[in-house]
């Protein structure tokens, strides 16, 4: 963890079988003090339904805590999945984690 951000980095598929190690991850990253918490989605290679439920389940959970969570790196079917749920709108999305970085040192 550097400056209170934690960076998660889940790999291959975000299904109902992977959300909750996920979930761990996140709350454990809560717990060292993260106020950011940073999912690098760059090596999830597919996402459903399951897997952006956990994520909205985190985004709550990230948010009741009073932290915040970011999102970077989407493959092309998950930005789909997001535009078509809305979810685009709902999470802060950056192209990848310098992106990330640099919007919030500005």
């Amino acid at each position: 963890m550097v400056a209170n951000i934690e960076i998660i980095q889940p790999s291959g598929i975000l299904d109902s079988t992977r959300t909750q190690e996920l979930r761990d991850q996140i709350n454990q990253g809560l717990e060292q003090g993260a106020q950011t918490i940073l999912l690098d989605l760059e090596d999830v290679t597919f996402m459903d339904s399951s897997g952006l439920g956990a994520l909205v389940t985190a985004l709550n959970a990230v948010r009741a805590a009073g932290g915040k969570l970011c999102i970077c790196s989407v493959n092309e079917q998950v930005k789909i999945l997001f535009e078509l749920t809305s979810m685009d709108r709902v999470f802060d999305i950056f192209r990848d984690q310098s992106d990330f970085l640099y919007q919030r040192m500005s």
